[in-house]
């Protein structure tokens, strides 16, 4: 339970303490926008390291040589951990927006950090949902890499993957005609949801699948993109074990 304590203790002094930080990156964005939201990640992402090792999590990051590092990319991964986040965003080679719930708008100064990192908030209103899709088209245009769990929710059964993959989770990649990174995150659900009200010490992989690309499929691959992503997935998380 004391892990549980300092590690949220950490999260709510740090985003506190770094609203200073974020008035001064408003300022200095004027002149270079890319490189202060790179600041800004890199900050980010210590704080996401120092609460995973606070929490007790070991993690093994497998395939991190399959990320371009010289081009935007989506992202798509399975989801059933809030500290799929952490694990995910605590890897980012560059700059990446995350498509987040709506509803995360609601938390003060955590909405003002992920607007700095261009995230997106995708709300369940159609016409909402396809403006925040074109968003992410936009961001990889301009060369900031996306993040989207196309499950659409946090997965909360025992089947790793049971959720369909939502198919415009995945139009950024066919209109932009970008890389699609398959992550498949296990372990997250054992170190918190399952362990609740506290945080159980667990070991968390992380797999990043070999790029996919649109334009190179055929047939019912191309025609089903979200699914023959999902279907890489699956077969990620069964070398995990």
């Amino acid at each position: 339970m004391l892990r549980t304590i300092i590690g949220f203790a950490f999260a709510a002094i740090y985003l506190i303490g770094t609203l200073p930080v974020l008035l001064i990156e408003k300022i200095r964005e004027k002149k270079d926008p890319k490189a202060s939201s790179l600041r800004c990640l890199r900050m980010v992402q210590w704080s996401f390291r120092v609460i995973l090792k606070i929490c007790g999590v070991k993690e093994k990051v497998i395939g991190y040589e399959n990320i371009p590092k010289d081009q935007a990319v989506l992202y798509v991964a399975n989801h059933r951990s809030w500290f799929d986040i952490l694990v995910a965003y605590s890897k980012m080679p560059n700059l990446t927006g995350f498509i987040a719930k709506e509803s995360i708008q609601n938390v003060p100064i955590l909405k003002t950090w992920m607007k700095k990192l261009s995230c997106l908030f995708m709300s369940k209103d159609m016409k909402a949902a396809l403006k925040c899709i074109m968003e992410s088209v936009n961001l990889i245009k301009d060369g900031i890499s996306v993040f989207i769990f196309p499950e659409g929710t946090r997965n909360s059964t025992y089947d790793p993957l049971l959720l369909e993959f939502k198919e415009g989770s995945l139009k950024a990649a066919q209109r932009t005609g970008c890389a699609i990174i398959p992550v498949a995150i296990e372990g997250t659900r054992e170190v918190f949801e399952e362990a609740l009200p506290k945080v159980c010490p667990g070991n968390v992989t992380i797999r990043f699948g070999e790029p996919i690309y649109a334009s190179q499929l055929e047939g019912d691959d191309k025609k089903h993109l979200a699914a023959y992503a999902r279907g890489k997935i699956l077969a990620m998380l069964e070398e995990n074990k």
